[in-house]
């Protein structure tokens, strides 16, 4: 009897040992492949890298497009861009629409909470070249449909 209860005990401390080991040898494994493979076990949201697009040159316009930032060439242009793309996309204020008023409130606006600095003279310059190249379009919804051959639908 007393032989079987040493032969349970060495059974367990070898298979106790072996379990060791075999952790040891998994988790040695995990290490060497996550040096290997950073992102493995990253649960990091998917990293975004910016493209930077080279442009031969920056003050290059075609078709009436400045090409670096799409801003439409204008007197002002030059100014606009130094104001307003340290901050911010120049998409952001192509995609926008207002009258000389809009863009003054919009420059108030982020002067009082975007910390947007004084322009000074060159406020007024901004805000001709954009009330009149970001104007607000006159045409609302698509015009009405005409000569159309309209059928029932059959149930």
């Amino acid at each position: 009897m007393e032989d079987q209860e040493f032969r349970n005990k060495v059974k367990r401390i070898y298979l106790g040992v072996a379990l060791f080991f075999g952790l040891l040898v998994m988790g040695a494994g995990a290490i060497i492949y996550k040096l290997k493979n950073p992102s493995f076990l990253s649960f990091d949201k998917e990293k975004t890298t910016e493209t930077y697009v080279e442009i031969e040159d920056f003050d290059k316009i075609e078709n009436g497009i400045h090409l670096a930032t799409g801003f439409k060439d204008d007197v002002g242009l030059q100014t606009v861009i130094v104001s307003c793309t340290p901050c911010h996309s120049a998409k952001l204020v192509t995609q926008n629409r207002a009258t000389k008023e809009g863009w003054i409130s919009i420059i108030r606006w982020m002067q009082e909470t975007q910390n947007l600095w004084d322009l000074g003279k060159n406020e007024s310059v901004i805000v001709d070249y954009l009330a009149k190249n970001y104007a607000p379009e006159a045409k609302g919804r698509r015009d009405n449909l005409e000569d159309i051959e309209w059928y029932d639908l059959e149930k």
